[in-house]
């Protein structure tokens, strides 16, 4: 019987040390979101579709009401697919997702009871930094900040707050409802059970997270990049023109767009505020290397498909 017995103990004790564990672990429930545009509002979506109260929050009642106004459309596009043979079923995942969801413009007031703020507003450090300063004084002790930037430090965000080990990182993809990655990122500071409630809550949205230390670009764009940045270098060469070098990256590669096709759809700006953050972080490396081309076009507001023209010309 003791030979029986101990096997047990020992799998009671375990047992109930994963319970406790667990138990310590944070349940998101409550999500604030700041910042109302494609990617805010694509994060309050999903998070309200999956059962968690979101408050969506932006500067004014005209900027969310748009917000809230491309939600629904977002969420008539998805019901067409995910119940297209029940749209009784879907019409109420439409209201049962728009119920979770309220908006504000009141970020201080909101953040009170709250389990976790996804900040996705301009992608400027100091911005940010500012933002989480101040909503710091004003959430919970057990609230969990997290920054949906693709480009900037996490960590320096982190030090804003007296919550470093209650911070991390949320990089969604654009379209938001569409994209299924999501990377959490991990400051030196960020505590195991803030890590696991990340990753918990961006399964819980559907997502599939991979996890990345707090390093430039993380792991999607501090691959993609540079390989956009070596595409105008090659250009830039005279040795393939643009168009030959996005049909060899379609073609042989197997990618969807080429390089400048994803340029022009990301945004010339975007990309030229990244590359150039990157080369004051670190100089010295090839990959980070400013691009003459790329800066003219910048300056010259030809930004990509949402000016019209960039790489290619748009009607």
């Amino acid at each position: 019987m003791a030979f029986a017995t101990r096997p047990f103990v020992r799998a009671a004790s375990s047992s109930a040390a994963a319970a406790t564990a667990a138990a310590k672990k944070l349940i998101i429930k409550h999500v604030t979101v700041i910042g109302g545009g494609l990617m805010g509002a694509g994060i309050a979506q999903i998070a309200a579709a999956s059962g968690h109260t979101v408050v969506l929050v932006d500067q004014s009642d005209e900027i969310l009401k748009k917000s809230t106004k491309g939600i629904e459309e977002s969420l008539k596009r998805v019901t067409k697919k995910k119940f297209a043979d029940n749209p009784e079923a879907g019409a109420e995942f439409i209201q049962k997702t728009l119920k979770n969801l309220t908006t504000s413009t009141d970020a201080a007031a909101v953040v009170h009871s709250t389990d976790l703020v996804i900040e996705a507003i301009v992608e400027n450090l100091e911005v940010k930094n500012e933002l989480f300063k101040r909503l710091d004084k004003f959430a919970p002790e057990h609230t969990i900040f997290a920054s949906n930037t693709s480009s900037l430090q996490v960590t320096n965000m982190a030090n804003s707050t007296t919550r470093q080990d209650r911070f991390g990182g949320l990089h969604f993809f654009n379209p938001v409802p569409m994209m299924k990655l999501v990377e959490v990122i991990r400051t030196p500071m960020t505590s195991q059970k803030t890590f696991e409630s990340l990753m918990d809550f961006s399964k819980a949205v559907g997502k599939s997270p991979v996890s990345c230390k707090d390093t430039p670009g993380f792991i999607v764009n501090r691959l993609l990049v540079p390989y956009m940045m070596e595409a105008v270098r090659l250009f830039e060469r005279g040795d393939a023109s643009k168009e030959d070098i996005d049909v060899a990256m379609k073609l042989g590669a197997g990618y969807p767009m080429g390089p400048f096709e994803l340029l022009d759809y990301v945004g010339l700006d975007t990309s030229k505020y990244i590359i150039d953050g990157w080369h004051s972080l670190e100089p010295n490396n090839p990959l980070f290397a400013p691009s003459p081309l790329l800066n003219k076009l910048v300056a010259e507001k030809k930004l990509g498909k949402k000016t019209g023209e960039g790489f290619y010309k748009y009607k």
